[in-house]
């Protein structure tokens, strides 16, 4: 079975809410009984009154190298565990027939993005605006498959990856008009020439 690691934020976690959490989030866990897998689950509630849905909770599923994300919210606290369960079970289901289709299908061809298409990307922030928000991650070496796969199942727009083909950074994300592109670096060779 599963680690499941449980907190709150802004209130106590009650044995009660620590059943349902094991029976649902873990429940959905034991189903696919891959090793090693673990979850962290937060639970909170959020002050703001004109915020119908403030009862939220959080799961974060570590498989393997991977990490699965879901969030749900719901005026009623069970429910929101409830609602998060199907999430995560959904999500760790993709997940599995990503990695199976992976092995039986061709990859899939994914775009490299051109100095035009980084320009339009690039957007002009307002003086005001600032940075709010730092965050470390860890490169671990993967193919663009896998990192397709990460973007996915994070459900973020892009991904952050270490190119286990060449060692160097790169960057998926999700297009406007779908797909996905490859931010790739461009690496001068000694000569001069790219």
């Amino acid at each position: 079975m599963a680690d499941i690691k449980i907190s709150g934020r802004k209130l106590s976690v009650t044995d009660a809410m620590r059943a349902r959490v094991e029976e649902k989030i873990g429940g959905a866990l034991k189903v696919f009984d891959i090793q090693p897998m673990s979850a962290d689950v937060v639970l909170r509630v959020d002050k703001n009154p004109s915020n119908p849905d403030r009862r939220t909770c959080e799961v974060t599923v570590y498989v393997r190298d991977r990490v699965v994300r879901v969030t749900s919210s719901a005026e009623d606290l069970d429910a929101a565990i409830d609602e998060a369960g199907d999430k995560v079970s959904r999500q760790i289901r993709k997940y599995k027939t990503k990695v199976l289709d992976r092995r039986t299908r061709a990859p899939r061809p994914v775009t490299e993005m051109s100095v035009s298409d980084l320009a339009d990307l690039i957007e002009e922030v307002p003086e005001d605006e600032q940075l709010v928000r730092e965050k470390y991650i860890d490169l671990t070496p993967m193919t663009e498959e896998e990192a397709l796969i990460q973007t996915d199942l994070i459900g973020h727009g892009f991904y952050v990856f270490e190119n286990a083909t060449t060692g160097l950074i790169n960057v998926i994300y999700r297009r406007r008009n779908g797909g996905y592109g490859i931010i790739k670096p461009k690496i001068e060779s000694e000569d001069g020439i790219a």
